[in-house]
């Protein structure tokens, strides 16, 4: 029945516009359509393909709803059931790579918020058939990944978003202005944290098999890892923690916090990352450590040291999660709280603490004498993914393309490398992508595909 379903679904980009002049005798026919080498007009609506519809996908896709919603694919049509509900019109499958192959003559671009293993495999896929790609932080499961994205997407000549949505935003261009100004002189040291995680982390073995779930075809969503047997300890979204599908806390939050410092300092590849976590000991013996599991440990402090760069002195990022936090700055007020998720930005002349929608200089009266600089950065008044549509039809980058979200990203997935050699410094080389020294921990920067999966 499902097969069935799949193959009914073939509709190529003639009849689709064909059936919408029908209903509309003002339809506007994208130049490319017409056979024009341009991208799509203004007033075009793009159709819009969706993988990984039952979470943040079914977010991401509410904020292009002006557009053509043409194609859905997700493994679990349970958990996509209110998405499927929304968009009754678009063709529905389990299997993303069948999508693209029946319509790829329809689709325009693609949204993938799938588990971050399958971000690579899934972006790939659409970018090498020529589509625009918006996809979930931390765009991918390995720091090689994010490499071959941003490579394709140069390649192809794509318009890229990766789904940071506060870059978008109002807050780091105030701190970028900010400290772009001088307003805290220059800075050597930055600390970002996050509450997270919020699912469960430092579990040692993997859990017993279930019976699997209505609806979710299990085989897809491990998709390019090793097979496993289904557990709901996995799906959904509690599959963050665990090394094989997530990046961690610092997978989920560090393209969102380390992206401000990374934009406001003009910050490039670090030359160093060390790592430190929560340890457990044996029931056994409390003196014998147990070893990083199949999960993410519960917190974990990874240091990040960045080099001297146009002008600005060497930096030292220190990143804590797990409801570890800096210690608290003697600048700050004693009645004014620290962020929940923030950093604080150490320079010569003072501090800056941003976080939960504050910028501010510490203390009071540093914030008080400041003259706030001008507004210089463009602002987007429009959603993240608004962005990306817009940057599709005027065929210029969007706020978070590849080119710059494929470094970011990698350097952040550094860190969780770092976590494999805990107490130890890894040193990378971004120019020949290996970590200097260390066979084992550079074999980690790629990752092995299962059969019938690949990048």
């Amino acid at each position: 029945m499902q097969e069935k379903q799949q193959k009914d679904t073939k509709l190529n980009r003639r009849q689709f516009l064909s059936g919408v002049a029908a209903a509309s005798a003002f339809t506007i026919i994208p130049r490319h359509v017409l056979g024009g080498t341009a991208g799509p007009a203004p007033s075009d609506k793009l159709n819009i393909a969706g993988i990984g519809v039952g979470g943040m996908g079914r977010e991401n896709l509410k904020n292009m709803a002006a557009e053509n919603i043409v194609a859905l694919a997700d493994v679990d049509w349970e958990h996509a059931k209110e998405t499927f509900e929304t968009y009754p019109d678009a063709r529905r499958y389990k299997d993303f790579r069948l999508m693209l192959e029946e319509q790829r003559d329809v689709i325009d671009a693609v949204v993938i918020a799938t588990p971050d293993h399958t971000h690579a495999v899934a972006s790939v896929a659409a970018m090498q058939l020529g589509k625009h790609v918006y996809t979930q932080k931390p765009l991918t499961h390995t720091v090689h990944e994010a490499r071959v994205l941003a490579d394709v997407a140069k390649e192809k000549k794509l318009v890229t978003q990766m789904g940071n949505q506060g870059h978008s935003g109002e807050e780091i261009r105030l701190e970028t202005e900010w400290l772009q100004d001088g307003a805290i002189g220059d800075v050597t040291e930055v600390h970002v944290w996050t509450d997270r995680p919020v699912w469960p982390q430092g579990i040692y073995q993997r859990p017993a098999k279930m019976e699997l779930k209505k609806g979710l075809d299990w085989d897809l969503w491990i998709g390019p890892m090793r097979y496993r047997d289904y557990n709901e300890i996995y799906h959904p979204f509690k599959w963050r923690g665990w090394w094989d599908f997530g990046c961690g806390a610092l997978g989920d939050m560090g393209c969102h916090f380390i992206d401000h410092p990374w934009t406001a300092l003009k910050l490039t590849y670090p030359t160093s990352v060390n790592a430190s976590f929560s340890m457990d000991f044996t029931e056994e013996d409390i003196w014998q450590k147990l070893p990083l599991g199949e999960t993410f440990p519960k917190a974990s402090i990874i240091t990040y040291n960045f080099p001297a760069r146009e002008g600005k002195p060497a930096l030292k990022l220190i990143w804590y999660d797990g409801g570890l936090q800096p210690s608290r700055p003697d600048e700050l007020e004693p009645r004014r709280r620290m962020p929940t998720n923030g950093a604080i930005y150490v320079g010569s002349k003072g501090k800056l603490l941003q976080g939960d929608g504050m910028v501010r200089l510490i203390p009071e009266t540093a914030m008080r004498e400041y003259t706030i600089p001008p507004k210089t950065i463009q602002r987007i008044e429009t959603t993240h993914e608004q962005n990306w549509i817009d940057a599709i039809k005027a065929s210029k980058p969007a706020s978070a393309d590849f080119s710059y979200a494929g470094p970011l990203a990698e350097s952040v997935l550094l860190g969780n490398i770092a976590l494999k050699f805990p107490y130890e410094v890894i040193e990378y080389d971004p120019v020949n992508m290996v970590i200097n020294g260390n066979e084992e921990a550079t074999a980690m920067l790629k990752m092995e595909y299962r059969k019938g999966w690949s990048l």
